[in-house]
């Protein structure tokens, strides 16, 4: 995890300029650098680095002797770079796996390359001796990625929008900022003046689609066909590896645990492939919440019985609400779910960075996109729905959950990884029949239940536990934290300024008063910048007023029994 900028064809003095990159400093607390580009005095490149591997030679942008013609930042991690550096008998001059982008790009031009990672990243490759610019972001867009670009051809590119809001353009007095869409490459041509001009956006995978760095890979061979046992065989060895090929880092590795379905079985398949790998450190899981909350006690029984290093961080809602601001300036997002789900996992990964040493952290965070798991998927008018319901919001994860997951974490220095977003786990999850993969009898995320029942990873109770929305389960059931959050900006928002919301907002104008508060907070911070949201996430096929799963019917159903 690292912070990535770029500027080309600056009309502005880059020194000046260049403070916009310590915006994301806390990206890369371990070094910064910023380099100019031969030959074009107003293009340069700005990074910020969390050493996570090769100490000695992963300073960016990364060039090497073989192609000196070559510029590359990126932020990410590309899992098979040493299969594919042996594969093609590369000749590595670093240990850095985003070394191998340089060398696929020489061999076979950018389609192939980005199609061969298999990992998260986001990145920008110069090609001074071709006079072209690469932009690419990985299927899910789990590594940020933000560009802007002028119609006189000034192109600005960051990990995260801040980097880029306060930037000045003789043409430009305001600079259009959007994200870069995940799943898909850019080339833009160089101009002599360092300007640059798009030539061709391209969407080089689909989450459906098997990814071509599969020829390469050495997972087992998995057991044809779509009968049950063969099926849920092939999810495990997938998800395994999936777990196995992130344990490439220098640093610490730590684990989020909510106690539910997702990070627990994270957290057990992490903890299994250490001990086999041999690490001398003890597995540090992570659980937050208030006093009585669900997640602590779950949490407490998985990390029991898997045997970690078991950290409960208690906070108060008064602590939740004062770090609200930070939190929206940190997401660049308004979105009232991630807002509510984001104030656990920012203040879980403040104490990770102030009281212990992991820095690479494991999470469960796609699991529910892919595997249906929220609790309206019980809605579904048909299997088929339901499938194209789990693709949208694997398409959107960037703008929610993965958003959400990558800032709160960034923000503190940590490095997330996501092994339910693994390329070969999720494109085969989706190849399996569309009624394989609904809720069955009551229960949401059934196969994946069905699929690790009799391995003993997690206790039975916990397993089979029902879906409970993070922002919801680190609260009692008694006083949920969206209502103590309603109750504190009744205070805040009256109703004479939910009468000119229309008017304040005319774009995604907020309904309720919570949504005006985050609206407001946001605005402050980057104003004229809410189309970075297309729309707000709520629930489909029933009608909600609120984005919690404890508002859902089939919630209180539960909670009575």
């Amino acid at each position: 995890m690292c912070g990535i900028w770029a500027l080309f064809g600056s009309d502005d003095c880059l020194s000046v300029q260049c403070l916009s990159a310590m915006k994301i400093a806390h990206r890369g607390p371990d070094a910064f650098r910023f380099e100019n580009v031969n030959g074009y005095t107003n293009c340069c490149f700005g990074f910020h680095r969390l050493a996570v591997v090769d100490q000695l030679f992963g300073m960016q942008p990364i060039r090497v002797k073989k192609y000196p013609y070559l510029w590359l930042c990126y932020n990410g991690e590309i899992y098979n770079h040493k299969k594919l550096q042996h594969h093609f008998e590369f000749e590595y001059q670093t240990k850095v796996d985003g070394e191998i982008i340089l060398h696929l790009y020489d061999k076979g031009g950018i389609e192939q390359t980005v199609c061969m990672l298999d990992g998260v990243f986001a990145f920008i490759l110069l090609d001074t001796a071709n006079k072209k610019v690469f932009l690419g972001r990985d299927t899910y867009g789990v590594r940020p990625l933000f560009k802007a670009m002028t119609e006189d051809g000034f192109l600005a590119v960051c990990s995260e929008a801040k980097g880029l809001v306060n930037l000045k353009h003789s043409m430009t007095p305001f600079l259009k900022v959007e994200p870069f869409l995940p799943g898909h490459y850019e080339v833009l041509d160089l101009k002599p003046n360092g300007k640059v001009a798009s030539v061709e956006i391209v969407k080089y995978h689909h989450c459906r689609d098997e990814p071509l760095h599969t020829l390469y890979d050495s997972v087992e061979k998995l057991f044809p066909g779509f009968e049950i046992e063969a099926v849920k065989s092939n999810l495990r060895i997938l998800f395994d590896n999936a777990i196995k090929k992130r344990l490439m880092t220098d640093r610490r590795i730590g684990c989020l645990l909510s106690g539910g379905l997702d990070s627990s079985l994270v957290a057990a398949t992490l903890l299994k492939q250490l001990k086999e790998a041999q690490v001398q450190y003890p597995l540090q899981t992570f659980a937050i919440g208030m006093e009585d909350s669900p997640d602590l006690l779950a949490a407490r029984k998985v990390a029991d019985h898997i045997g970690s290093e078991h950290h409960e961080v208690l906070f108060n809602s008064e602590e939740g609400i004062q770090v609200l601001d930070e939190v929206i300036f940190s997401l660049e997002t308004y979105d009232i779910t991630t807002v509510r789900a984001s104030v656990g996992m920012y203040l879980i990964s403040k104490y990770i960075r102030k009281n212990t040493d992991s820095v690479v952290i494991f999470s469960g965070e796609g699991s529910d996109e892919l595997t249906q798991g929220y609790i309206y998927f019980h809605k579904a008018p048909s299997p088929e729905k339901a499938e194209e319901e789990s693709e949208r919001l694997l398409k959107e994860l960037y703008l929610f959950d993965v958003l959400r997951a990558d800032r709160t974490t960034a923000a503190h220095g940590l490095e997330l990884r996501v092994p339910f977003l693994d390329h070969r786990f999720s494109s085969y999850y989706l190849s399996l029949p569309a009624d394989m993969r609904i809720p069955k009898n009551g229960i949401e995320k059934h196969l994946l239940r069905e699929t690790f029942e009799d391995s003993n990873l997690i206790p039975k109770e916990i397993l089979w536990r029902p879906k409970e929305a993070f922002s919801d389960g680190i609260t009692s059931v008694k006083n949920s934290w969206f209502r103590i959050l309603q109750e504190y900006i009744e205070h805040q928002v009256d109703d004479a300024m939910m009468a000119t919301a229309a008017q304040k907002f005319p774009f995604n104008t907020p309904k309720t008063k919570e949504g005006y508060y985050y609206r407001q907070i946001f605005e402050r911070h980057y104003p004229g910048r809410a189309d970075w949201l297309t729309h707000y996430w709520m629930p489909r096929w029933i009608s909600a007023s609120d984005p919690s799963a404890r508002t859902l019917s089939h919630y209180k159903a539960s909670a009575k029994a």
